[in-house]
């Protein structure tokens, strides 16, 4: 069985002039084509859920006795996950804020070794795809390495349904969709498959004195 988290990058719930909380509908259609899948499970993390609203403090930052119980659930689910989907809208051509904020509180230690899938949405015609381009680097120094193919959704409040249903030409979006998805699924597959041939940590030990670690020896 196979579980993939869904990561809502949205906490607005005022309108207009976008419909409250568009990235629900996003959040749901990929839930529902990912749990159609064969064996497959998938949950949204939602921020409105969490209680992030404190200084930031990272979960790796915490004493193991000390950390806040929604940052360890969530640490838990990241790691034990077999693949993400990033949803965001865009803002000054990049990821949300809400999304980054909500990432930045986990090492990449839990995402390494993973694949995730881009989804980026907007009320206008480009589909959040300028804040796509960051999210590649963003995703990939996270360590959950983003599939080629990605999903831009230009006015998405006309596209989807409340209920994350295509409101017309099901079948190009879902076949749209399916190409991102497949290749995420494809890749979650093989991930798992090597894990359990070999550890990866032993070929890239995950640094855990500093970020130092990683530099090249110097003088």
């Amino acid at each position: 069985m196979a579980h993939y988290l869904i990561f809502l990058g949205s906490t607005r719930t005022s309108t207009p002039p976008a419909p409250a909380r568009l990235g629900e509908r996003v959040s749901k259609t990929c839930k529902r084509l990912l749990s159609s899948l064969p064996d497959t499970t998938a949950e949204v993390i939602d921020p409105l859920t969490l209680d992030l609203n404190g200084p930031f403090k990272p979960h790796f930052a915490y004493a193991k006795k000390a950390v806040p119980t929604d940052l360890d659930a969530l640490a838990g689910k990241i790691e034990h996950a077999d693949g993400y989907v990033m949803v965001s809208p865009e803002y000054n051509h990049t990821m949300s804020p809400a999304l980054s904020h909500l990432l930045n509180h986990f090492g990449a230690s839990l995402f390494a070794f993973k694949p995730s899938a881009i989804v980026t949405y907007s009320m206008g015609q480009w589909g959040g795809a300028r804040a796509a381009v960051s999210m590649r680097a963003f995703l990939s120094e996270l360590g959950c390495l983003p599939v080629s193919a990605m999903i831009h959704i230009p006015k998405a409040q006309e596209a989807l349904s409340d209920d994350g249903q295509f409101v017309q030409e099901q079948e190009r979006w879902e076949s749209y969709f399916g190409r991102t998805l497949g290749q995420l699924t494809w890749w979650a597959e093989a991930a798992k498959a090597q894990k359990a041939e070999q550890d990866p940590a032993t070929l890239s030990p995950t640094f855990n004195t500093s970020p130092a670690q990683r530099n090249a020896p110097t003088e």
